[in-house]
């Protein structure tokens, strides 16, 4: 195959667009010091179960904005935040950028919250609302954070997840995650149906390897994880459950975003921020994610997950 052919087969950036740099980051409690009374925050607040004081406080809000300058990424996806004011501390701390916040108040019993940051001369943002996720058992959840803007001319739809954890028992949560991935395949049905070459991705924390089912049967609507090919690989993943490597993290496209018309994916960019600070170097949990919290102790890490990105062009 010569140059020229395998120049048209890829896409690329052209050459007045940089590529729009797209992150997602679970930041392990990223709570405020206050005790919201409608919520369970209190083991957070000062004078809580894991004395938290303005100084634990302020290192995890610089160590969070440590994490985002080596992410360096024009939009990022975040969850476990509590409110916005979080962010727009961490947004000061992080100096090389001047993100806009987004952030609704979910209904989860924690108070946690997915939110996007990004930058406004990369991406215009003209709608964003919460998607209730309304679980069967009752049990209240963090909403989907679903956002829409405008990069390069073309229209990007923007999905941050953060699907029901396994806290409480794996089989208790598994149909709880089923629930939550048909509440996404009706909304991307929902906007296909509209515009059928709609670019959508999703960010998020799924809770799930790419290759379990409610992962998997996002592929009813032509949604595949960029994490699938790398399952198997040694040592690689972005969280650590009893020595196990998993890919929780991910970013999950649709295939609108493999063809040759408008937005696409870089080939190869595709990357996990795993840099050897991010993980401890020794002792019996070597390899493991260096957390910030470890039970009521601080760790002085960063979080219990890693951060992942995808570069979007312009065909």
């Amino acid at each position: 195959m010569t140059w020229l052919t395998l120049s048209l087969l890829l896409p690329s950036c052209s050459q007045d667009t940089d590529p729009l740099v797209i992150g997602f980051w679970n930041a392990e409690n990223l709570f405020d010091t206050d005790d919201d009374p409608n919520t369970n925050d209190d083991e957070f607040a000062i004078g809580g179960r894991k004395n938290v004081t303005s100084e634990i406080y302020e290192l995890k809000i610089k160590n969070s904005a440590e994490v985002l300058a080596d992410l360096d990424a024009d939009v990022v996806g975040l969850c476990e935040v509590e409110h916005k004011w979080v962010l727009e501390d961490l947004d000061k701390a992080y100096t090389d950028r001047d993100y806009e916040i987004i952030h609704y108040e979910s209904p989860d019993e924690r108070g946690i919250d997915n939110a996007l940051m990004y930058d406004p001369a990369k991406l215009k943002v003209t709608v964003s609302r919460p998607i209730p996720n309304k679980l069967l058992s009752g049990d209240k959840t963090r909403d989907i954070l679903y956002v829409k803007g405008k990069y390069a001319g073309e229209t990007i739809h923007i999905f941050i997840n953060h699907w029901p954890s396994n806290y409480g028992g794996r089989i208790k949560a598994i149909p709880k995650r089923a629930a939550t991935a048909q509440l996404i395949v009706r909304e991307v049905s929902a906007i296909l149906a509209k515009d059928t070459d709609a670019e959508i991705i999703l960010l998020g924390d799924f809770n799930e390897d790419p290759d379990e089912m409610n992962v998997q049967s996002l592929k009813a609507v032509g949604l595949t994880s960029l994490m699938e090919p790398m399952l198997g690989q040694p040592k690689k993943g972005t969280y650590i459950y009893r020595g196990e490597d998993l890919f929780y993290d991910q970013i999950i496209v649709h295939e609108t975003l493999k063809d040759q018309n408008g937005l696409g994916i870089e080939p190869e960019s595709a990357y996990i921020l795993d840099l050897p600070k991010y993980r401890q170097q020794e002792g019996k949990y070597a390899h493991y994610t260096f957390r910030f919290w470890l039970g009521d102790t601080v760790f002085g890490g960063y979080s219990d997950h890693l951060a992942v990105r995808v570069n979007i062009v312009k065909k």
